[in-house]
């Protein structure tokens, strides 16, 4: 399309073509013809190997091949006015038309000037020259179309670099939701499992009725966690508080911790309740895997909510509090935290414990 559009304009060359061929004297007749016709075979052909950067920064580094049929228009277009004349001056229009994608814009404007200079200086000298004004405006609309053209090819090539960087951001964010929402779902659910395997084994032969039904909540937790899996894989999946704060209870009895679990939700704003959510599940995931604690407490408001529990951590891992800060669970956790405008706070408890929190409003800044 670029070519044909280019390509188009070339009938103001059958006007030289014309005149050449109206000459009574041979050489100049066929001369004049020759060197206009290949004046624009050149003219497309360095149109097309230009056209790739046709808009980029004019700075760029020119190639050899470029510079060497730009020279060759500049010798056909005086052969073409040599031979014909006046009407030779047409080919000017498309010289200095292409010096836009050959030369940075204030050269190709320069040279046009010169080229509208010299029109005028040959129609004072040589007889024969009207003072016609016609190739200086030709000129002159023709940069500033071109010129235009160029600017507005150089702003959708930037629109399609930034609709490209945009589409792979999207894939990278969609990458790290999955992620984040794979290792909490799998993190929670697997811990949850491991604990009620290890309290069926322990009941199989002092309660083996306990221990079925602790088996059966096994097969029911295997099954929820492939359906959140599943979800979450293909972006509907939602998690509510309260159903949160319900697992949290059965989980933290399951691991014989104490609890003390909110039984309402109400004063939690609806927009920060998935949010809580998340907090609630990797918080008691951490107590369940990592505190050893006794007690666990979980707290909630329309400020936010804390889990802490009172247990010693890992020695080995340097205490939960840090093993929390490092795991992916509290980076992805913080990650949705800051987009809901909230602030995370993990830290150690005096004599001993750990407190995860998530606070939203004055306090977030305070903190």
């Amino acid at each position: 399309m670029g070519v044909l559009y280019a390509g188009v304009w070339l009938f103001f060359l059958i006007e030289p073509v014309q005149d050449a061929w109206a000459l009574t004297d041979p050489p100049r007749r066929w001369g004049g013809v020759a060197a206009t016709v290949a004046f624009a075979a050149v003219y497309l052909s360095h149109f097309v190997a230009n056209r790739r950067d046709f808009g980029l920064s004019l700075g760029r580094q020119r190639r050899a091949t470029h510079l060497v049929r730009y020279a060759a228009l500049v010798l056909l277009a005086a052969a073409s006015v040599v031979c014909v004349g006046e009407a030779g001056t047409n080919t000017w229009v498309f010289l200095a038309v292409s010096g836009l994608w050959t030369w940075s814009m204030r050269t190709a404007y320069v040279f046009a000037a010169g080229l509208v200079g010299l029109t005028q200086v040959l129609a004072w000298q040589l007889p024969g020259w009207d003072h016609d004004l016609g190739v200086v405006f030709a000129i002159g609309l023709a940069m500033l179309a071109v010129t235009g053209g160029m600017y507005a090819a150089s702003r959708q090539r930037d629109l399609s670099a930034a609709r490209r960087e945009n589409a792979r951001l999207a894939v990278e964010e969609e990458r790290n939701r999955v992620a984040r929402d794979l290792h909490d779902i799998l993190g929670h659910s697997l811990t949850v499992i491991t604990v009620k395997a290890e309290l069926a084994g322990r009941l199989m032969d002092v309660a083996p009725d306990r221990a079925r039904a602790e088996v059966a909540d096994l097969e029911q937790l295997s099954r929820d966690a492939l359906a959140d899996v599943r979800q979450a894989v293909e972006g509907f999946r939602e998690i509510s508080l309260s159903g949160e704060l319900a697992r949290a209870r059965e989980a933290l009895s399951a691991a014989g911790i104490e609890a003390s679990v909110p039984n309402a939700t109400d004063d939690v704003p609806s927009d920060l309740r998935e949010l809580f959510a998340w907090v609630v599940r990797e918080g008691v995931t951490n107590v369940v895997r990592h505190s050893g604690a006794q007690h666990c407490r979980i707290t909630l408001d329309g400020d936010g909510v804390t889990v802490s529990d009172d247990g010693p951590g890992h020695d080995d891992a340097g205490a939960a509090g840090v093993s929390a800060r490092q795991g992916n669970g509290l980076r992805g956790l913080r990650e949705r935290a800051a987009a809901a405008g909230a602030r995370l706070v993990a830290r150690q408890l005096e004599p001993s414990g750990f407190s995860l929190s998530v606070i939203v409003g004055p306090g977030a800044r305070a903190t």
